[in-house]
């Protein structure tokens, strides 16, 4: 019955305005104004701040022209080897003498470039169409290197022309020195094979290795030139006190066109 009451007297005053109104506590509008502020913030940083993300790919340090493998146009066995690792030959050089049954025949350089392996030894017995050696395409000392980049082919429409690039040089401590600079020369058109990666580095293994996860597609890096050492410009001060070789493997990271973050709300 006195709930009943209560009731009663309730629906008889609904509107309580004898009552006196509560504002809120200090503390609830404190939260309120943060809340508001750090919303304001958000959506001001949403449509004016720019998110920067990067595009890491293997890769490897070579010269512009890539090497090639030079084989065997004979079978026989091999007597003499007319050249040394690191010489630069003209096109027509002979690297080797193969000893066939029609006498010995000398296996040429069908480009000149500077020889960076050699696979038959003297003695040793070479089939036809076997590799000997791998050239590297390039005829002056002091031209520079580049590195060449395999990214995924899905994801080369993101990389720009001009693009910078850091490479980390699996030789070179990078904690110590840092990362080498370099700028983005070129985009492929189209993802390269297995078949014509191998065919520019000359190394098939390699290529495998860049091929594992598909076709990718070769992005060329220009390398930021110094007055250090290594000739190349790097994150640290001088970089390595030693020149970098060609067939470097490298672990690039390729800095990617900045985004506003209310673009990713967008369709």
């Amino acid at each position: 019955m006195q709930f009943r009451q209560k009731a009663l007297s309730k629906l008889q005053s609904p509107e309580e305005l004898d009552l006196p109104v509560r504002f809120a506590r200090p503390q609830g509008r404190l939260v309120l104004a943060v809340t508001v502020v750090v919303m304001a913030a958000a959506c001001f940083w949403a449509f004016t701040g720019t998110v920067s993300s990067k595009l890491s790919a293997p890769g490897i340090l070579t010269h512009a022209g890539g090497s090639y493998l030079l084989q065997s146009p004979v079978a026989g066995q091999v007597t003499d080897v007319l050249v040394e690792e690191g010489r630069t030959v003209s096109s027509g050089t002979p690297l080797l003498v193969v000893r066939t049954e029609q006498g010995d025949r000398p296996v040429r350089a069908v480009a000149g470039g500077r020889v960076t392996t050699l696979f038959a030894t003297t003695g040793s017995v070479v089939t036809t169409g076997a590799d000997v050696a791998t050239v590297e395409r390039v005829t002056d000392s002091d031209e520079p290197l580049v590195a060449m980049v395999y990214v995924p082919g899905g994801s080369a429409s993101t990389i720009q022309v001009g693009a910078s690039v850091d490479l980390a040089v699996q030789t070179v401590p990078r904690e110590r020195f840092g990362v080498l600079r370099g700028r983005v020369a070129a985009v492929g058109r189209a993802p390269q094979t297995q078949a014509q990666i191998g065919n520019f580095l000359g190394d098939s293994a390699r290529a495998a290795q860049f091929a594992r996860q598909g076709n990718p597609v070769a992005v060329l890096v220009k390398l930021k030139r110094s007055s250090g050492p290594s000739g190349y410009a790097w994150s640290s001060a001088d970089g390595p006190p030693h020149p970098v070789d060609s067939g470097t493997p490298v672990t690039a990271a390729v800095h990617l066109s900045a985004e506003r973050p209310i673009d990713w709300l967008l369709p």
